[in-house]
């Protein structure tokens, strides 16, 4: 299955700039979105909100699901910008939407490098500690 979003869509672009440049990721096409894994997913581009009895789906197509730290995901969890996507939310994920502000992409690289160091495991950890994260360059 391709992707549903256009390989030139601008946070599409930098958002595959900064996640393939974390060590072992590659790309990956998942249920129409552009996803970046390593032994994992570590970020997936575009998400949305499960529908509930009084609200409905709501779509987040420019936008990047990660994993949250516990610590941080109740602060996150605050900041308008942020939502819980289908499907990944009950395993901890949360989705930041990227037409919600102007970007920070310090930010998402921090993200993204959290979201990483939660699921990619102590060698693949080890390894971005030895060479440096994205997150730790201009992002």
């Amino acid at each position: 299955m391709a992707s549903t979003v256009p390989d030139d869509e601008p946070h599409l672009s930098r958002l595959r700039t900064l996640c393939l440049a974390f060590p072992d990721a590659h790309e990956i096409v998942t249920h129409g979105r552009t996803a970046f894994r390593a032994r994992v997913l570590f970020a997936v581009h575009g998400g949305m909100t499960k529908r509930s009895a009084d609200v409905p789906v709501r779509q987040h197509p420019r936008s990047v699901l990660v994993q949250v730290p516990v610590a941080d995901r109740t602060a996150l969890e605050q900041d308008p910008r942020f939502f819980v996507p289908a499907y990944y939310g009950a395993a901890g994920w949360l989705g930041l939407d990227l037409d919600a502000a102007p970007v920070d992409w310090q930010e998402v690289a921090e993200l993204v490098d959290a979201s990483y160091r939660e699921v990619s495991g102590a060698r693949l950890v080890a390894r971005l500690d030895a060479e440096g994260s994205p997150a730790d360059r201009d992002a």
